[in-house]
């Protein structure tokens, strides 16, 4: 197949790039290296049947040629990136996703938008299921981001009702592993970084809220099932292993082999104060569930995370 794959030099996106070529297919990656960096795809460039397109995706898109999937992932994602870029984010969801879904409509591709657990917001059910619609506050700072999920998912829906085009949503669940960027922000990065650096790590409220981490493999492996089914609604993808931030912390200091030095600071607005994803819809449409368990993909991580470029950048 030729799979086009928007955002393909970020962090999920060059997964996905990686493993769709390991099975023989022929890829178009799409970036404009706006969060995404060209190191992620650097050793796929030369390959035969890897082709590297710089687009900004929010512009309109137009290939030679056919497409057989066409896989959206092209947004900032952490919230670093989207509170410094938060039109470019709206853009991305809004306008990114109207013309990826106009060409998998052109082409008559299998369409895959990667949303995400923040559609649910803080919520208010717990653990969250696909069947409930979120608790979003659409001015605040994040609803930049959340919004333009949200408003992403109800494009795909229209498109796939009103012209058949064959569309699938995931949402995922606070993913990690090799490619994440060391100040992306987000909780995991921000921790392996300071732990490394020796500095104290940085804890948002008291610490009591929680997440739930699933490694970058595991998701990998679930989009690809859910690309050979027919299921047009939207799949939660992550890890139910629910841990709170602080307890997180301390995994990370005893992994790194840093004291336990933690630095309070107040928590961001409409910052979700739980995260756990209900996936009794992946488990019985993909017969998947998460297999890399957290220490050892947290042990694959911190491996990624000691190159000294990297911690240096």
């Amino acid at each position: 197949m030729r799979i086009v794959i928007s955002g393909g030099a970020g962090f999920i996106g060059s997964h996905l790039c990686e493993r769709y070529l390991a099975e023989g297919h022929d890829i178009l990656c799409i970036d404009n290296f706006l969060t995404g960096r060209e190191i992620n795809v650097r050793h796929l460039v030369g390959q035969p049947r890897f082709q590297f397109l710089l687009h900004d995706i929010s512009n309109p898109l137009f290939l030679d040629g056919p497409a057989d999937v066409v896989l959206h992932f092209a947004s900032p994602a952490s919230p670093v990136d989207y509170l410094k870029f938060p039109i470019q984010t709206l853009k991305a969801g809004a306008l990114g996703t109207h013309h990826t879904l106009g060409l998998a409509k052109q082409k008559g591709a299998r369409y895959l938008l990667a949303s995400t657990s923040e559609v649910y917001g803080d919520p208010a059910v717990h653990p969250q299921r696909e069947d409930y619609w979120g608790h979003v506050n659409p001015i605040g700072p994040r609803g930049c981001y959340d919004e333009a999920k949200r408003f992403a998912e109800a494009m795909a829906m229209a498109y796939h009702r009103q012209h058949g085009v064959d569309t699938r949503i995931i949402r995922i669940f606070n993913t990690y592993g090799p490619r994440m960027r060391l100040d992306d922000g987000r909780v995991l990065p921000n921790f392996m970084g300071q732990a490394l650096r020796g500095e104290p790590l940085t804890i948002y409220g008291d610490g009591s809220q929680t997440r739930s981490f699933c490694y970058v493999d595991d998701l990998v492996e679930g989009i690809c099932r859910l690309l050979a089914i027919e299921h047009h609604g939207p799949v939660n993808l992550g890890n139910p292993d629910e841990v709170s931030i602080r307890a997180f912390a301390e995994e990370i200091a005893e992994l790194t082999g840093t004291p336990g030095r933690f630095e309070y600071r107040p928590l961001p607005e409409d910052d979700p104060k739980v995260r756990r994803p209900d996936i009794t819809l992946a488990r019985s449409l993909l017969g998947w569930e998460p297999r890399v368990p957290r220490r050892e993909g947290l042990a694959r991580t911190l491996a990624y995370f000691k190159n000294s470029d990297l911690l240096s950048s």
